[in-house]
C-alpha cells in the first residue's frame, strides 16, 4: 500500500514548460547558438543540468549560463501555473493522510514564488529543492523521513524522474504533463505511466493506494472501448489536426468514449465541442476501425473507433482543453505530410483528401 508520495515539481505539479524554454534560448542566444523550437527542446533537455549545456555549449562558463537562465526565468516565471488535476490530487493525498514530499531542481528562489502562487507547499511535508541529481538524494529523503521504499511513490515526467524512483527502490509513475515524450519515458521503464495526475488518483482510489498495473487490474472486466472521432473541415476545405501527449505527442483528431446511453453522433457533438469549443454539421460515418494494443497509445487499450467527418462554419476559434497540446489548420495532402497517428492516417487516407 502506497503510504508516501514524492513529487517532481516541473512538470508534474506546475507548468514551468514555457518558462524555462524561454530562459533556455536566452541562454543559447547570449552564447552565440541558435535557438531551439519547442519541440526540439522537449527531445533534448534532459537532467542533470550539466548534460545539457555540455552539450550544446560545451566551452560555456557554468555559472555564466546559470546568471543568464535565472535572469531570464524571473522575467518569464509569470507564466507558470498550476497543471490540471494537480491541487485536487494534492487534497486527495491530505485526505487519506498520505505523507507527501518534494524532490526537485528548481531553485530555491523560483519555488518560493511559484509556492506562494498555486498555495501547493501547505500541502508537502517537506520540500526538497534545488537538487542537481535527484537519483543522489532519494535514500537520504528515504532515511531521513523513515520511509518504507516499498509503501512509497514517486511521480514524475521524465526519465531521470525515474531513474530516480528506480534508484531508491520505489515505485515509478510517470506523467504525461510534462518535459519528456511518452517514447521517452518508456525508455525509463516506469512501473506506471498515466495521463495526468487525475487518471493517478482514479488508479488508486480504484485499488485502495494498492495500484496493480493495468493489465492486472482490469484483466477481469476487459471489454473493447467504443470511440468517436471526427475530421473535421472548415469552409476552406482544409482540416484540423491536433496533437496529444497521450498519442506519442502524434498528430490526430478530436474524438473520445462513449458514455453509457449516448447516441455516437451525440458522443462526437460533445467530444469536438469539449476539446475545441467548436459546433459541426454534416456528419457522415466513414469507417470503423480496429485499435487493438496501439504502441502509439500510452497504455494497452482496444478500441472500436468510429471516424466520421463533420465540418464547421464560419469563424473557426478553436479553444484547446487540457487533453491536446496544440492544433493546426492544414490542408488534407499538409495533414498527409504530418507525423499521424495510424487511425488519422487511415482516416484521411479513406476520405480521399476530399472535403464531404
Amino acid at each position: 500500500m502506497i503510504r508516501n508520495i514524492i513529487f517532481d515539481w516541473s512538470g508534474t505539479l506546475v507548468d514551468d514548460l514555457p518558462a524555462v524554454w524561454k530562459a533556455t534560448n536566452y541562454v543559447l542566444s547570449q552564447s552565440g547558438k541558435g535557438e531551439l523550437t519547442l519541440d526540439q527542446f522537449r527531445a533534448e533537455f534532459c537532467l542533470p543540468f550539466t548534460i545539457f549545456y555540455d552539450r550544446h555549449v560545451p566551452e560555456a562558463d557554468f555559472p555564466q549560463l546559470e546568471e543568464w537562465f535565472h535572469f531570464r526565468f524571473r522575467q518569464v516565471q509569470d507564466s507558470v501555473c498550476e497543471l490540471p488535476h494537480a491541487r485536487r490530487f494534492l487534497e486527495f493525498c491530505r485526505d487519506r493522510k498520505i505523507r507527501t514530499f518534494l524532490l526537485s531542481t528548481v531553485h530555491h528562489e523560483h519555488f518560493a514564488v511559484q509556492a506562494g502562487v498555486t498555495g501547493f507547499e501547505q500541502f508537502l511535508e517537506k520540500p526538497y529543492v534545488n537538487v542537481w541529481d535527484k537519483r543522489e538524494k532519494i535514500r537520504d529523503i528515504l532515511q531521513e523521513n523513515g520511509l518504507m521504499p516499498e509503501e512509497t511513490m514517486f511521480i514524475g515526467d521524465m526519465e531521470h524522474d525515474m531513474e530516480t524512483a528506480h534508484h531508491g527502490g520505489v515505485q515509478a509513475v510517470a506523467v504525461l504533463t510534462g518535459y519528456n515524450t511518452l517514447s521517452q519515458l518508456r525508455r525509463s521503464t516506469p512501473d506506471l505511466v498515466v495521463e495526468h495526475l487525475g487518471e493517478l488518483q482514479i488508479i488508486l482510489s480504484r485499488d485502495g493506494m494498492a495500484p496493480n498495473p493495468p493489465e492486472v487490474a482490469e484483466s477481469e472486466s476487459r471489454t473493447p472501448v467504443s470511440t468517436v472521432g471526427g475530421l473535421i473541415f472548415d469552409d476552406q476545405g482544409r482540416v484540423l489536426m491536433v496533437r496529444t501527449h497521450k498519442w506519442s505527442d502524434l498528430w490526430g483528431i478530436p474524438g473520445g468514449k462513449i458514455k453509457w446511453g449516448e447516441a455516437a453522433v451525440a458522443a462526437l457533438l460533445r467530444e469536438i465541442r469539449e476539446e475545441t469549443d467548436l459546433d459541426v454539421d454534416e456528419v457522415r460515418l466513414v469507417l470503423v476501425q480496429d485499435c487493438i494494443g496501439s504502441k502509439e497509445f500510452y497504455k494497452d487499450a482496444h478500441f472500436v473507433l468510429l471516424n466520421y467527418t463533420c465540418r464547421v462554419r464560419g469563424i473557426t476559434n478553436v479553444v484547446l482543453n487540457e487533453e491536446a497540446r496544440e492544433y493546426r489548420w492544414v490542408t488534407p495532402a499538409d495533414a498527409l505530410a504530418l507525423p499521424l497517428n495510424h487511425p488519422t492516417r487511415t482516416l484521411l487516407l479513406a476520405t480521399g483528401e476530399k472535403s464531404p
